[in-house]
């Protein structure tokens, strides 16, 4: 059996690295996967390929800024498995990371707030009740290293993560009698296609490793295993945690 053997899984941000990397490695160790992204054609192929390992998935085209998207995701996930077991609330943007303070428009940090920490607020509040119908559950808040340091990416974008690190404390505290489990993950520098146009710049890439003790850049499956550890049984009395994989950088 896998470790995560017929666990019900919501995972957002499915169709490309992090997400993708999670789905696939938690089929793979037997969850029933349901896939969700707004990139409905690479969500297709990696549903396909879960699908060709004989893994169980389906996917589920999602604004995850979009309440009446995230019903239709919930009703998804109970006609195809009747429960749900594990959220994992992956999806999310970077910002302009030119733009401090001073230089971020009202549009851009809506937009950044929105897909980053108010899809979070969604995701919970459709997937909590059933959680508590089911006797508990683990909900796993893919953050950043920007939810902990201020240094750690552009201004939106760390005000979003930071809020995404302590709606994890707040569920994991008013749920815990509940059996829900809430925790957040916090990546570093993580070798993605949205990373990629950065780390492909050699100037880019050598200050970045400059800033992280193990002096290289993580992988997606880094983050996959983390999520699997925080999904399983094995961190059942893990709750309101958060867990940097970072190489190091946030210890500093």
């Amino acid at each position: 059996m896998g470790r995560l053997e017929n666990k019900v899984t919501i995972i957002t941000g499915a169709a490309s690295g992090m997400g993708a990397a999670i789905a696939k490695m938690f089929a793979k160790e037997g969850a029933k996967v349901v896939a969700t992204d707004i990139q409905e054609d690479k969500l297709n192929e990696v549903v396909s390929e879960i699908e060709t390992n004989d893994g169980k998935a389906i996917g589920v085209k999602h604004n995850v800024a979009s309440g009446e998207d995230w019903d239709k995701v919930k009703e998804a996930a109970l006609d195809a498995f009747g429960t749900v077991d594990v959220l994992i609330n992956n999806a999310g943007i970077t910002g302009d990371y030119t733009k401090s303070a001073e230089l971020t428009d009202e549009e851009e940090w809506q937009k950044v707030i929105d897909i980053n920490l108010k899809s979070v607020y969604l995701g919970v509040n459709r997937v909590i009740p059933i959680m508590k119908e089911h006797d508990g559950g683990s909900i796993v808040n893919i953050s950043s290293i920007a939810g902990l340091v201020g240094s750690g990416g552009p201004f939106s974008y760390t005000a979003s993560k930071g809020g995404v690190r302590l709606l994890t404390k707040n569920i994991a505290v008013n749920y815990g009698p509940d059996h829900i489990r809430c925790n957040s993950i916090h990546p570093g520098t993580i070798k993605t296609p949205m990373s990629a146009p950065s780390l492909s710049v050699p100037d880019i890439l050598d200050k970045m490793l400059q800033g992280i003790p193990l002096k290289y850049v993580g992988d997606a499956d880094d983050i996959a295993y983390a999520c699997v550890y925080l999904a399983s049984d094995e961190s059942k009395y893990i709750t309101g945690a958060e867990l940097a994989v970072d190489g190091g950088y946030s210890a500093q």
